[in-house]
């Protein structure tokens, strides 16, 4: 064991900024124009209050890589997050590569019609990244940066800004792996994902609305993840655990909900599973791990999130995570709620 390793996430963060070079750290570490979101993602967070319990008897519990390359270096279970091009062949092969190399679910993006303005990229004229995936599919010739971020000219002229509902219907015709939605930070969004899907698997018999709801799950897509894309896009969008209660109401169990952004702590874990996510994503601490030490950094983060969530569990008196329930969090809404 290495002396003088990390203790949190955050001092990863700081070790990230020391090694990678300022275009790399701004680009994982940036968010949208005045990055309130990108703020408000972390602080968010430490606005919910943890409820503990006593006297419980407690026991602990876009890549550069090509695909192929994912898929042979673990066993892990794996997803794969895709943007729809413009030209839906390569779109399709990324599909096909991913479900033929055994990826267990395709993460869609949705809310990228176009790229948010970065203002650390435009600053330093972000160059797109090699990206192995899509090697013989399309070519990369504008490499200037005069205008700003290169990356930004690069997924206005080839990410389709078109991609609508109906195209769920698209995806599901060219592979059988689940679909999760990733992107939704509204209950608007939640109610129409309900209504289409039931809407396309009801036959006109006297079903039942739980009935219903189980073929939705069955036959629509798979989830859906609470996300604003680690606030890169739309700066002033709600915080995602802000957002996620609002969504898990209108889901009413229809369908799983997973949350990511601004997560840095094991106790954040556990206040996004008291609002109802049924899991959680964590990009930014992944990479600082990476960058700071490597393979063996990305796996320290995820035991220390993993460690600090079974303390709080402990001390919460939740002895597995679904004994984890909304009565364990207060949220700023309580508080005012109480007060009336």
């Amino acid at each position: 064991m290495e002396d003088n390793l990390p203790v949190n996430v955050r001092e990863y963060q700081e070790l990230a900024k020391k090694v990678l070079p300022k275009m790399a750290y701004d680009y994982i570490n940036g968010g949208a124009e005045d990055e309130h979101t990108l703020r408000e993602n972390i602080a968010a967070y430490t606005r919910i209050i943890l409820r503990p319990r006593v006297l419980v008897d407690v026991l602990s519990f876009a890549s550069s890589c090509k695909i192929e390359d994912v898929n042979s270096s673990c066993n892990a279970i794996r997803f794969y997050q895709l943007y729809v091009y413009k030209n839906r062949n390569i779109s399709a092969t990324l599909v096909q590569r991913a479900e033929s190399c055994g990826f267990k679910a395709l993460v869609l993006t949705v809310d990228t019609p176009m790229l948010g303005r970065r203002e650390a990229d435009i600053r330093n004229k972000m160059i797109f990244p090699r990206s192995g995936n899509l090697e013989g599919l399309m070519t990369i010739d504008d490499h200037d940066t005069t205008n700003g971020s290169q990356l930004e000219r690069f997924a206005r002229a080839t990410l389709d800004p078109s991609l609508s509902w109906k195209d769920i219907e698209w995806l599901k015709s060219i592979t059988s792996m689940p679909i999760f939605l990733k992107g939704i930070v509204t209950a608007e969004d939640e109610l129409y994902i309900k209504k289409t899907v039931m809407k396309q698997e009801l036959t006109g018999e006297n079903e039942n609305g739980w009935h219903a709801a189980r073929r939705a799950v069955e036959a629509g897509v798979a989830g859906v993840i609470v996300s604003n894309h680690g606030a890169r896009q739309l700066d002033y969008a709600p915080a995602t655990i802000a957002a996620l209660e609002e969504v898990v109401r209108a889901v009413a169990g229809a369908l799983p909900v997973l949350v990511d952004g601004g997560i840095r702590r094991g106790t954040d874990v556990f206040k996004a599973l008291a609002l109802g996510a049924r899991a959680v994503m964590v990009g930014r601490p992944v990479f600082f791990g990476l960058a700071a030490r490597g393979e063996a950094g990305a796996r320290h983060v995820i035991e220390m999130l993993n460690g600090e969530l079974e303390v709080a569990m402990a001390l919460c008196g939740c002895r597995s995570v679904g004994e984890i329930t909304r009565s364990h969090v207060m949220t700023e809404g309580d508080r005012i709620r109480s007060l009336l």
